[in-house]
């Protein structure tokens, strides 16, 4: 990886007038804005299918896309919707915001019109995605049409045990019984891989490579561990007998309880890591760079018992190290990992990282303790490492400012040489700029220079998160020009490639 920079802004985020940022021209415009910018890497939040609570990283499926992000305006292009069909449809009152509940009231009910409307044709690249897809599509759209079939409850309370358990008999049942919804769902992921494939291509043509992200967790209530139980740690009824989550820390008594399936790494160890292996390989056709959220949970993970109302209770448990990690690096050697190594980190962590060989975190928002020199503070970015100002679970650079002690204020502000003339955001764009590390990577609403309620997620909360989006017109060749000269001097331009 070469000294360069990139922008954090979830898809969900980009202006559309379809209530959420689509794969449409919002997306080509805003590669359009990092190249213009000079920058190199767009980086995007999880793409799957979300659930309750909104959140990308509770996902039905880590195979699948959303199909919240299919774009209208390409569906109408190909005459699988009309202009007066859209445009009937309420999309919200606040275009600075999605409203979810509303997106899942309109958006299947068009979606559900344009499949319709497939022609022959369509069936047969339908079928060819189908075959390419095999290994995940057919029991993902199985599971979400069973899903349907029983009222949207999670498949732990689906009433026929039979197909609950996943019985051979059941599976072949419902797949013929519920066969035009299957055909549906694997409709919605035909159009989301081919609208993605599309938006990838013009952005590795204008010089953009995308980040994801990959949270280490998968949902319970996913494709997932209804499809592969022996997997996870579960009782003979396959419902959880300890779940993720992190302890209690200086920001959260309770600690935080995710309440995901942990995983039975002695029977991922013995199948050779093959689920993690295609869950790489599938993320692999999504991502040029791929960041593996909460890598201290590969070195030893919190675990809740089932049931308990907060993380209090846990204990600490030994994960697979670099008995897993060596795999990622010997099985995908052209792909590039980012590791999350926030959170408790111990020497042993450390250790895992450093034998990794994968760049590490650095987040400015922590590093401005007036009593100590925090490994986060600029002058300790390592160049094997990613600089961020915050993440997606930060406040913007302003709320930050606002939550600050007049004392921390001060330091940060004398440290950083921060004027009234350039302001705390870009003051903070320049800092991580000039830091030493490889990559350094700005949230949108940080060059946009919003406050607080522009922040993306709160954790440990639920509602208001994941609902803010940027407004037609804010990303301006105006914001490029300053974005690419602070690029510029901080020696974090694309280079050209070699002939």
């Amino acid at each position: 990886m070469q000294r360069s920079s990139g922008v954090l802004l979830p898809i969900s985020a980009l202006p559309s007038p379809y209530g959420i940022g689509t794969l449409g021209k919002s997306a080509y415009e805003f590669v359009d804005f990092l190249s213009q910018a000079g920058q190199k890497y767009w980086q995007i939040l999880p793409l799957g299918p979300t659930s309750y609570g909104d959140s990308p990283y509770s996902s039905f499926s880590t195979f699948a896309g959303n199909p919240y992000f299919i774009d209208l305006g390409l569906l109408i292009r190909d005459n699988l919707l009309t202009r007066e069909e859209v445009e009937a449809e309420s999309w919200g009152e606040n275009p600075e915001q999605v409203d979810y509940g509303l997106l899942y009231r309109t958006r299947f009910r068009l979606l559900r019109r344009a499949f319709d409307r497939c022609g022959d044709a369509l069936w047969e690249e339908l079928d060819a995605f189908r075959w390419e897809n095999r290994e995940w599509l057919e029991k993902y759209a199985l599971f979400m049409a069973v899903k349907d079939h029983f009222g949207s409850v999670s498949w732990t309370q689906w009433p026929d045990e039979s197909i609950r358990l996943g019985r051979p008999e059941a599976l072949a049942a419902y797949a013929e019984a519920l066969k035009s919804q299957v055909d549906f769902y694997v409709f919605l992921q035909y159009l989301f891989f081919q609208q993605w494939d599309a938006l990838r291509a013009y952005a590795h043509e204008h010089g953009i490579s995308f980040i994801g992200d990959l949270p280490i967790y998968v949902a319970m209530d996913s494709a997932d561990v209804w499809e592969s139980p022996q997997f996870f740690q579960l009782d003979e009824n396959r419902m959880p007998t300890e779940v993720a989550g992190v302890p209690p820390d200086a920001f959260t008594a309770d600690g935080q309880l995710w309440g995901n399936p942990l995983y039975n790494w002695e029977a991922l160890a013995n199948d050779g890591y093959g689920w993690w292996i295609r869950r790489i390989e599938g993320a692999k056709k999504l991502y040029d760079m791929i960041r593996i959220d909460h890598f201290r949970g590969f070195e030893s993970y919190w675990a809740v018992p089932y049931g308990h109302t907060t993380a209090k209770l846990g204990r600490w448990r030994p994960g697979p190290g670099m008995d897993l990690v060596s795999v990622f690096s010997a099985r995908f050697p052209d792909l590039n990992f980012i590791a999350e190594d926030l959170g408790y980190i111990t020497p042993q962590v450390r250790a895992l990282l450093d034998g990794s060989g994968f760049p590490g975190m650095k987040i400015l928002q922590f590093g401005f303790d007036v009593d100590g020199d925090s490994d986060y503070m600029p002058h300790h970015c390592c160049e094997k490492s990613v600089c961020y100002i915050g993440t997606h679970d930060n406040p913007t650079v302003l709320g930050w400012v606002d939550s600050l002690t007049p004392k921390e204020r001060a330091f940060a502000q004398a440290y950083m040489h921060i004027t009234p003339e350039e302001g705390w955001c870009w003051g903070m764009i320049r800092a991580g700029m000039g830091a030493g590390s490889e990559l350094f990577v700005s949230q949108m609403q940080d060059l946009l220079e919003l406050p607080a309620a522009a922040r993306t997620n709160i954790p440990g909360t639920l509602g208001g998160n994941w609902v803010w989006r940027m407004l037609p017109g804010q990303a301006s060749p105006a914001l490029a020009k300053k974005l690419w000269q602070y690029t510029a001097t901080f020696r974090r331009l694309p280079k050209a490639p070699e002939m």
